[in-house]
Parts: C-alpha cells; structure tokens; sequence
C-alpha cells in the first residue's frame, strides 16, 4: 500500500477517534449510534496509523507529500 495521508490528515483523524470514544465511553453516544461512531472512530485511527485510506485511493486524492 503506497501512503496517501499526510502527518496533519493524521493528526485530525487521530484527535476525531479519540472524541468520539471519550463521548461514547461516558455515556453521550448510546445505542446504535454510538457503536456506529465507534466502528467509525476505529477506522479512523487504524487509517491514520499505516497512512492510507482506500477512500482516498478510489477519490484520488493524496495528501501526503511528495
């Protein structure tokens, strides 16, 4: 997989993962809107930990740089 996620696209999803669990873990998102948020938070942080997201890849976008 060739990277396409720049240091700042991590950072953000990084920070987005980690809000989204502290509101699920506390008792603000519930029910089947939290576990979607939470799968959701998930592949965030999984993306942003190898650098590639495969939405990115079928969009072409890249923010990596060169």
């Amino acid at each position: 997989m060739k990277k396409n996620m720049g240091s700042t696209d991590k950072l953000i999803r990084v920070i987005i993962a980690i809000i989204i669990a502290i509101l699920y873990f506390t008792g603000t998102l519930t029910g089947t809107i939290g576990i979607i948020a939470l799968v959701i938070a998930g592949v965030f942080f999984v993306t942003s930990l190898v650098s590639y997201c495969p939405l990115y890849t079928i969009l072409g976008i890249s923010t990596c740089k060169k």
